[in-house]
């Protein structure tokens, strides 16, 4: 009777199988089976993300156009990012800070210290891009939106994730629109609020995310109206696109994922590679 072993001498050739080889198949062992509500749920942090970019384009519309003023903004950047801190401490209680060791103090020594200098640096900022045409900055600056959308962690472990990558070119992304403002004050309240939405409030979706999921719904859904009703504002059809957008990321593609995950037929039998799962550190010391 053939074996399957490689230490005997058997009268079967070297490819011979029996008619026990199929015994072994197994089909989509490792496949994962989602659920709708979830994976809605976690495509709340690419809705958010979208939003953020909208958003911040819109914003800096207004103040092109003379709509917003600097001081407007400021304020309300200001009066945000306290509510923003207030919360992203009470919604754990405290505990994230205590298990870092960081202080007020140091955070709004860190908050002084961007502002000074991103204040001080605001006549080289609105000077900087002035040998370059405004349409290179604009398509430059849709690119730089685009890679800090495509690098951003969303939460999946993959290579292409680099959240260093995607602050750096929503910045540089924000420096070549604050380049084209009127004047240096207009540059720097432009910096600071892309700073806020692009590095703080990621921050502070992530605690949400975590500790209060309900919480979390409830605050994309409500960015999702800001953005929209922003952009309605500027362009009706472009606020009836983006919500299409929105509708397909969140409602569309994970119903799309499921279905598809129906059609997936992996096999698993005695012609994969072998694995060794015997501990065999013992042999190494």
């Amino acid at each position: 009777r053939w074996q399957k072993v490689l230490y005997e001498r058997q009268p079967f050739p070297d490819n011979y199988v029996d008619q026990r080889f199929l015994e072994e198949l197994r089909k989509n062992v490792h496949a994962r089976r989602y659920r709708y509500g979830a994976v809605v749920f976690q495509s709340g942090a690419v809705v958010q993300q979208l939003c953020s970019v909208c958003i911040f384009v819109v914003t800096w519309w207004y103040m092109d156009a003379g709509v917003l003023s600097p001081q407007g903004l400021f304020g309300a950047a200001l009066a945000s990012s306290l509510l923003g801190y207030v919360l992203f401490d009470a919604v754990d209680g405290g505990a994230g800070r205590q298990e870092s060791g960081r202080a007020r103090w140091a955070d709004l020594k860190s908050t002084l210290v961007f502002a000074a200098f991103t204040y001080g640096f605001s006549p080289v900022l609105k000077t900087l891009t002035e040998s370059i045409s405004t349409d290179t900055i604009y398509a430059m600056s849709a690119l730089m939106l685009l890679g800090h959308l495509i690098f951003f962690d969303y939460g999946a472990n993959a290579a292409i994730v680099s959240s260093t990558l995607s602050l750096n070119m929503a910045i540089f992304a924000s420096v070549c629109l604050a380049s084209r403002l009127p004047r240096s004050l207009h540059a720097f309240v432009m910096v600071t609020f892309a700073m806020q939405i692009f590095a703080l409030w990621p921050m502070l979706q992530k605690k949400l995310k975590a500790q209060t999921p309900r919480c979390y719904v409830g605050v994309t859904v409500l960015f999702a109206l800001a953005a929209l009703v922003g952009l309605a504002t500027v362009s009706s059809v472009g606020a009836v696109l983006f919500a299409s957008l929105l509708l397909a990321i969140s409602c569309l593609c994970p119903y799309c994922l499921i279905r598809l995950q129906l059609l997936k037929d992996n096999i698993h039998g005695p012609w994969d590679e072998a694995e060794i799962k015997e501990d065999l550190s013992r042999f190494l010391m």
